[in-house]
């Protein structure tokens, strides 16, 4: 998540450099292919403005639609945070030997609370890397040109930013060495560790350590866990519509290669300094088409381990934090902070 308030220019040459490169030596191409006579056809202004307004609706309904997957899994990873402590402050005030004939130590019960809350931090870096996993329709997972740049971008302004924090994020710490071994070669890992607490439950009900009315309410949060674990994977695993995603890009390529047979010899009429006006103008219009098709496909999938992902790893940092401090623990990791204008 980008979190300055603005984007600093040394950063949008970095991801627009390219484009602008390769469109301005487009358009000085065709705009001396006109200055010295080998072009004499124009495109009246009238169908490329059509085309360009219609281009402009279409990349405007993808970016919409992307910013509401984007928004969408924000409000995911906020309940989990609110359900999150919700647990914490239930397994802290519900697992007690009120109901119980033999009464536990403290040392006992606080080993039964720090595995529940324990487990559930596991969960949250689990079902973190799990959401990190590429599909195959992730830049990533494209190869060539594509996928080279999206693993720059990772690196330089994504995952790659927290490397060195990624030690405190792994989820094998909150866990036993049974519990792991048990569920490291399974499929779904974040969804059976839920489960594990569910058992967990049962034996603390059958064990009188809460009663039947605990053990609902806290299963009700459980189940919440599972819901919101399965609209995160529902962003996931299904993409933005191809048709949607992919159609645009066509589109906007169509305008560009259009634009310059119509903008460039109707801004050469201006006079000496037509020629060199119509390269930066012609190349800026594209630019900004290029820019608007960039922003939804970079948006659309945000859980790609890039700037504009969700900040799963603070969020979780966030959680693992105030779930220690419900057990009394103070040797704390530290939040995580933004770098280079992006927090993960």
């Amino acid at each position: 998540m980008i979190v300055t308030k603005g984007i600093r220019f040394s950063n949008l040459l970095k991801w627009s450099g390219p484009h602008i490169i390769w469109l301005l030596i487009l358009m000085t191409s065709i705009a001396f292919l006109y200055e010295f006579e080998l072009l004499s056809f124009s495109i009246p202004w009238l169908p490329i403005s059509v085309i360009g307004t219609a281009v402009a609706f279409y990349v405007g309904f993808k970016n919409n639609q992307a910013y509401d997957r984007m928004w969408e899994a924000r409000k995911i990873w906020g309940g989990i945070v609110n359900d999150s402590r919700s647990w914490g402050m239930l397994v802290n005030s519900f697992v007690s030997n009120l109901f119980i004939e033999k009464p536990l130590s403290e040392n006992e019960l606080h080993s039964i609370k720090q595995r529940l809350i324990y487990r559930h931090i596991g969960w949250l870096y689990t079902h973190r890397n799990q959401l990190l996993a590429p599909t195959s329709w992730e830049h990533i997972s494209q190869g060539g040109h594509l996928a080279r740049t999206a693993e720059f971008y990772q690196r330089k302004f994504g995952v790659g930013l927290v490397d060195d924090q990624i030690e405190g994020a792994d989820p094998v710490k909150f866990l036993s060495e049974e519990e792991f071994e048990e569920i490291k070669l399974l499929k779904n890992k974040a969804t059976q560790l839920i489960n594990s607490q569910g058992d967990d439950l049962a034996e603390l009900r059958k064990n009188g350590l809460i009663d039947d009315f605990r053990h609902m309410e806290m299963a009700k949060v459980l189940q919440n866990f599972y819901t919101l674990q399965g609209k995160n994977e529902r962003i996931k695993k299904f993409p933005l519509p191809r048709q949607y995603a992919n159609m645009s890009r066509y589109f906007v390529g169509i305008f560009i290669a259009l634009l310059p047979f119509s903008m460039i010899p109707e801004l050469m009429k201006v006079g000496d300094w037509g020629l060199w006006l119509s390269i930066p103008i012609t190349a800026l219009i594209g630019w900004v088409y290029v820019m608007m098709e960039i922003v939804g496909d970079y948006s659309e999938n945000p859980f790609q381990g890039m700037a504009n992902d969700i900040p799963m790893l603070s969020l979780c940092r966030t959680i693992e934090i105030d779930l220690r401090e419900m057990l009394g623990e103070t040797d704390l990791p530290a939040s995580i902070e933004s770098k280079n204008g992006v927090l993960m």
